[in-house]
């Protein structure tokens, strides 16, 4: 068996944002959000459902999962496997954008509801970070206070996820394995819950129609072409920066060993000078004549 890379956008909104989906998505949103006092959602709304996209353009194509829980809260779901510069304020901005839009004019603030955006990432977006999970809330910088619960970030860093098979245990486990390696398994794991079975049965090639397999692919493809991409700039610039900084190594070195040359060559000339002086004129004038110190000519 051949499962969809659901690390690409819209495999990941095909598997957790179809119509049919809302067991699924549930179970993972369950899985990975810790809400408040322990509870569970219980039930939710997926909003605008996957269906197969029509593409201009692979590098303008934005694709997130969108639903609304049971107690109303909003809960944007999103999969980035690039990064790019302004990514973290363009994640904050549609979190405020979502939240703000709630309300028509003339409605009271009371009616907002809380948002939480949820960004898988696969690469690490917190390099200095050791946590697989991160959430970021308002809160009070020094005493910790929460201001409010209506705006929560929450980031997944895959590569921080490091489990094997036979080392899942939680649920919470066995969805992260499931979204970090389904593209490259060849089978269903064993002892999975009947959510993340049907995921892994929407993410069959097999149950793809021909449209669908190759936008997928195509998606995929275009993704690869970008990671190299950056690693080939990556890679050129630390090349290119060596070589500039070993020219500019030696450049210096060549000018300051010319200079010292000078410094002694000069030096050694003014006390050939100054031995000749010697007899005939008193220390202190020759050094003033000469422009060596005093003490350099009392020890010639």
């Amino acid at each position: 068996m051949n499962f969809l890379d659901v690390k690409t956008d819209f495999a990941f909104k095909k598997v957790f944002g179809s119509a049919d989906s809302k067991d699924i998505l549930l179970s993972f949103l369950n899985a990975v959000i810790d809400f408040p006092h322990q509870q569970k959602i219980k039930d939710l709304t997926i909003v605008d459902p996957y269906s197969i996209p029509m593409l201009k353009g692979m590098k303008d194509t934005y694709v997130d999962v969108k639903a609304v829980l049971d107690n109303d809260t909003q809960v944007i779901i999103e999969m980035q496997v690039l990064n790019h510069e302004g990514l973290e304020k363009r994640i904050l901005y549609n979190a405020a954008k979502n939240y703000s839009i709630q309300l028509k004019k003339g409605d009271a603030y009371e009616l907002l509801n809380p948002v939480i955006a949820l960004t898988i990432t696969d690469f690490l977006f917190f390099p200095n970070n050791e946590h697989l999970i991160s959430n970021f809330k308002l809160i009070e910088k020094n005493r910790f206070i929460e201001y409010a619960d209506d705006i929560e970030l929450i980031f997944i860093e895959l590569p921080r996820f490091k489990k094997s098979e036979s080392e899942l245990q939680t649920l919470q486990d066995k969805w992260l394995y499931f979204i970090k390696n389904a593209g490259s398994l060849e089978y269903i794991p064993h002892d999975i819950d009947k959510e993340i079975q049907k995921a892994f049965d929407i993410a069959n090639e097999a149950n793809l129609g021909e449209e669908e397999l190759e936008l997928q692919h195509k998606k995929k493809d275009w993704i690869y072409i970008q990671k190299s991409s950056i690693e080939l700039a990556t890679k050129q610039g630390l090349k290119q920066g060596l070589e500039q900084g070993l020219e500019q190594g030696l450049e210096q070195g060549l000018e300051q060993g010319l200079e010292q040359g000078l410094e002694q060559g000069s030096k050694q000339e003014k006390i050939n000078i100054a031995k000749k002086l010697i007899g005939l004129l008193d220390n202190k004038t020759i050094a003033e004549k000469t422009g060596l110190s005093l003490l350099e000519v009392e020890s010639l």
